[in-house]
């Protein structure tokens, strides 16, 4: 069996804007279940290879509360499991919208380095939780380090963005040992984003599914291995695993 199977089940698919909408009141204003952190998670096609290759990682995304398909190589895996992929939730895009809806929310950044942490903060601010009160530190310290801030200030958005894997490890680690509610965001390079450090596909990219296209080039050397092996091997690995009728 593929070490992708139990991933794929664990997936939230998401059939319709509707269904989006619900998702994003559920996540924004949580009023009921325990008082604990829950964890939103996206996978996409570099996220599954580096769980076939890492058996944390694989774990701490079948540990997300809400996991998400994100990108068109997802779509491809599912339907090969007999499941309809439904809405394809980007990242950086649904983030943007479930900050927005938890606005006036106190918000924690735990990511990337300055000065594009301190430009980043001031922009998802400005543009997307301007009721709230936003602080941040880089996602570089120790977990202990993370721990004693959240305790001491307990915000009720805390966004990882520190990128796969050590940004949904940390998240298992941060769930577990918080005793109050909020929401763990696994938000990859939406700081970096924000702060202009890296620029988005224009939308003819993303609407063809090649953002990652883009991507490369304006990173090539460190996202080579990510895109120009990582697809290919992503792609054969899915041909590899046997069809499947869901009972979904």
């Amino acid at each position: 069996m593929s070490p992708w199977t139990s991933i794929v089940e664990r997936l939230q698919l998401v059939p319709d804007e509707r269904a989006r909408h619900a998702l994003l009141r559920r996540l924004s204003r949580p009023t009921k279940g325990p008082v604990k952190p829950r964890v939103l998670a996206f996978a996409n096609a570099h996220a599954f290879n580096l769980a076939f290759e890492h058996p944390s990682f694989a774990q701490a995304l079948r540990a997300a509360d809400v996991l998400l398909r994100d990108g068109s190589g997802l779509a491809l895996l599912l339907r090969r499991c007999g499941r309809a992929p439904g809405l394809n939730m980007n990242g950086t895009d649904f983030i943007a919208q479930v900050l927005r809806a938890c606005d006036g929310l106190p918000v924690a950044v735990l990511g990337t380095r300055e000065p594009y942490l301190t430009q980043g903060l001031q922009r998802m601010q400005q543009e997307l939780v301007p009721g709230s009160t936003v602080w941040g530190i880089n996602g570089f310290a120790p977990i202990d380090v993370y721990l004693q801030l959240l305790r001491e200030r307990r915000p009720a958005v805390v966004l990882l963005a520190m990128g796969m894997p050590r940004q949904e490890e940390i998240a298992q680690v941060l769930r577990a040992q918080l005793q109050h509610r909020c929401l763990l965001i696994c938000g990859g390079a939406i700081v970096d984003f924000l702060a202009g450090r890296t620029r988005r596909a224009p939308m003819f990219f993303q609407r063809l599914g090649l953002e990652w296209v883009w991507r490369l080039a304006q990173e090539p050397a460190r996202l080579f291995r990510r895109y120009v092996v990582g697809n290919p091997l992503f792609l054969w690995r899915v041909m590899k695993m046997p069809r499947m009728t869901s009972s979904h």
